[in-house]
C-alpha cells in the first residue's frame, strides 16, 4: 500500500474526530453550559454550534422542559403527636442553565430533600384531622419556600402536591368510628328536625282550618241576622201599610159602618165557633153587650184613624 494513501488515510480519520468532537447539535428544550479551558464560555441553545478543538467542550447538558420529581414517603409529626406518612410529587423547570450548573452540585437532590424537611415543618403545625383539609394550604406553602430557596440555583418549583397521607391502623380505626358517630349524630338530628317541621307544619294546617272554620261561621251568622232583619222590616213596613190602607178606609164615607159589620161578623163567627169545641157555651148575661163592644171597637178604631190622620197632617 502507497504510504501516501496512508498518511491521507490518518489524516482523514483525524479531521472526522476533530469534527466529531468540535460540532455539537442542540436538541429543542435543551441548553448545553460549553466551558473553555476549565472556565464557563457560554450556553448553546437548540441549534447547531462548533466548538473550539481541544479548547472549548460541553460540561453540562440541561433539559429545559418541565420535570416531575417523586418525593419518597417520610414519617411527619402533626400538632397533636400523631405520627403520619406522607409523600408527594414535585414539578419543577431549569430557567437558567448556568446557575443550574454552578450553583448547586445537584439541584434535583437538593429540592428533594428541601421538600421533605418543609413538609415535615408544616404537617408539625396542624392537627391529623385539618391535614385532610388543608392539602391545598401545605402544597402552597411547600411551593413558596422551595421557590425562594431554588431561585439561586436557576431552577424554578411549579407545584407540589401530597399524593398519600397514611396516619396509623390505630388511628385510622378510632378516625372511622368518629366518623362513624358524627354521621349517625347527623341522621338523628335530621329525622327529629324531619318531625319538628312536619308537626309545625301539621299545626299550621289545624291553625288554619279553624281560622277558616270561625270565618265561615261567622259570615254565616253575619247573613243570618242581616236575613232575620230583613225579614222583621219587611213585616213592620207591610204591617205599617195595612194599618195606614185600614187608617184611610175608616175615614172614607161608610167607613164606620163597614167596620162595625166586621166586627160583628168575627164576633159571631168566635162565638160559633166556642159553640162547636165544646158541650158547655157561655152566653153572655145581656145580649145588648154585643152592641156596646162594636161600638166601643168603633170608638178605638176612630180615635186611632184620628191619630194618624193627625200624625200625617203635622208630618205634611
Amino acid at each position: 500500500m502507497d504510504a501516501g494513501f496512508i498518511v491521507a488515510l490518518v489524516l482523514a480519520l483525524v479531521v472526522i474526530f476533530v469534527i466529531a468532537k468540535t460540532a455539537v447539535v442542540v436538541p429543542q428544550q435543551n441548553a448545553y453550559i460549553v466551558e473553555s479551558l476549565g472556565k464557563y464560555s457560554r450556553t448553546l441553545e437548540s441549534g447547531f454550534a462548533l466548538l473550539i478543538p481541544f479548547v472549548e467542550r460541553v460540561a453540562y447538558r440541561h433539559s429545559l422542559k418541565e420535570r416531575a420529581i417523586d418525593v419518597e414517603e417520610q414519617i411527619c409529626i402533626t400538632a397533636d403527636n400523631v405520627q403520619v406518612g406522607v409523600d408527594g410529587v414535585l414539578y419543577l423547570q431549569v430557567m437558567d442553565a448556568r446557575k443550574a450548573s454552578y450553583g448547586i452540585g445537584d439541584y434535583l437532590f437538593a429540592i428533594a430533600q428541601l421538600a421533605q424537611t418543609t413538609l415535615r415543618s408544616e404537617i408539625g403545625k396542624i392537627e391529623l384531622d385539618k391535614t385532610f383539609e388543608e392539602r391545598s394550604h401545605i402544597n402552597l406553602r411547600v411551593v413558596e419556600e422551595l421557590d425562594q430557596a431554588s431561585n439561586p440555583w436557576g431552577v424554578k418549583v411549579l407545584r407540589y402536591e401530597i399524593k398519600n397521607i397514611n396516619p396509623p391502623h390505630d388511628v385510622l380505626s378510632a378516625m372511622e368510628k368518629q366518623m362513624r358517630a358524627e354521621r349517625e349524630k347527623r341522621a338523628t338530628i335530621l329525622e327529629s328536625e324531619g318531625g319538628r317541621d312536619a308537626k309545625i307544619n301539621q299545626a299550621e294546617g289545624e291553625k288554619q282550618r279553624v281560622i277558616k272554620e270561625s270565618e265561615a261561621a261567622k259570615q254565616q251568622q253575619i247573613n243570618e241576622a242581616e236575613g232575620e232583619a230583613a225579614a222583621i222590616l219587611a213585616v213592620a213596613e207591610a204591617t205599617a201599610e195595612g194599618l195606614t190602607k185600614v187608617a184611610a178606609a175608616l175615614n172614607a164615607e161608610g167607613g164606620d159602618k163597614a167596620m162595625q159589620l166586621r166586627v160583628a161578623e168575627d164576633y159571631l163567627e168566635q162565638f160559633g165557633s166556642l159553640a162547636k169545641a165544646g158541650n158547655t157555651l157561655i152566653v153572655p148575661a145581656n145580649l145588648s153587650d154585643v152592641a156596646s163592644m162594636i161600638g166601643a171597637a168603633t170608638t178605638v178604631l176612630k180615635q186611632v184613624s184620628g191619630d194618624g190622620g193627625a200624625g200625617a197632617a203635622s208630618r205634611g
